[in-house]
């Protein structure tokens, strides 16, 4: 899943502005553009640029791509004047993907740059690939099997009932009860070509449920190969809290307000 991270309060272990938390990591950063090595560092900086998640600010030392300046600048009230730059490896060109902030009010940024996480072909942290964003040092994902007593419905229909779930603890967000598949109303769901991805759980496929002539898109997911510190949940079934009723051991929950709430 995307957008998964709530980061309204981070107390960081090294210099920050006020406004922009900043943190200094210890992990090698790679970033790859066909084939060619753009990046390589292991003194990343990871800047909140928002609340939500982190990214990466690299040394310009470290970036072995060419910068070259596209004359645009982009103004931010809280990072200053950016200069913008193509960044090219070889013959591989990813235009406007790079931006620096060489006189920032916020000091950490001062010769750092960002490349656009999107612009990349392949990041790694270590030797290890990473999807979507950079992990969060302050993010925590716990998968407990459970007992509970969990049961989903849409309207007056059950579509889940489980005795079996896995529930999924993950910083900023409710948690999430994942269920085996059959304890799911497998006759109500209809494959669904969205798929997210989750720099901590992996690719998610999902389902839409169809109850009579209605569609409810995109609730259920499922993460069919999670990556290996969320095996607890490989092949098992989630549904949006915010979009169905659950009970657990018979007490109702209320829905979450979060980023994936329908739109009020």
């Amino acid at each position: 899943m995307t957008l998964e991270l709530d980061v309204s309060e981070v107390s960081m272990s090294s210099g920050q502005s006020q406004d922009v938390p900043t943190e200094v990591s210890h992990k090698r950063v790679r970033a790859y553009l066909r084939g060619g090595l753009v990046a390589d560092t292991r003194r990343p900086v990871l800047v909140w640029e928002h609340q939500h998640y982190p990214t990466y600010y690299l040394p310009a030392e470290d970036v072995l791509a060419r910068l070259e300046p596209t004359g645009a600048t982009r103004r931010s009230g809280r990072l200053g004047d950016g200069t913008v730059y193509d960044v090219r490896a070889g013959e591989a060109v990813a235009e406007a993907a790079a931006i620096g902030y060489p006189e920032s009010p916020v000091p950490e940024l001062r010769g750092l740059v960002r490349i656009a996480w999107e612009a990349m072909d392949h990041w790694f942290e270590e030797d290890e690939p990473v999807y979507v964003h950079p992990r969060d040092p302050h993010k925590r994902v716990d998968v407990l099997a459970s007992s509970r007593h969990v049961v989903v419905r849409i309207g007056d229909v059950v579509v889940a009932d489980s005795h079996r779930p896995h529930i999924l603890f993950e910083t900023g967000l409710p948690p999430r009860y994942y269920l085996p598949i059959t304890d799911v109303r497998i006759d109500l769901l209809r494959p669904s070509d969205h798929r997210t991805q989750c720099p901590y759980k992996g690719t998610a496929s999902y389902w839409d449920v169809v109850i009579g002539d209605t569609e409810h898109a995109g609730i259920v997911w499922s993460y069919p190969v999670p990556l290996p510190e969320s095996q607890k949940i490989a092949g098992l079934a989630c549904f949006y809290d915010e979009r169905v009723d659950i009970t657990v051991d018979g007490e109702p929950q209320q829905r979450p307000r979060t980023p994936f709430s329908p739109a009020s």
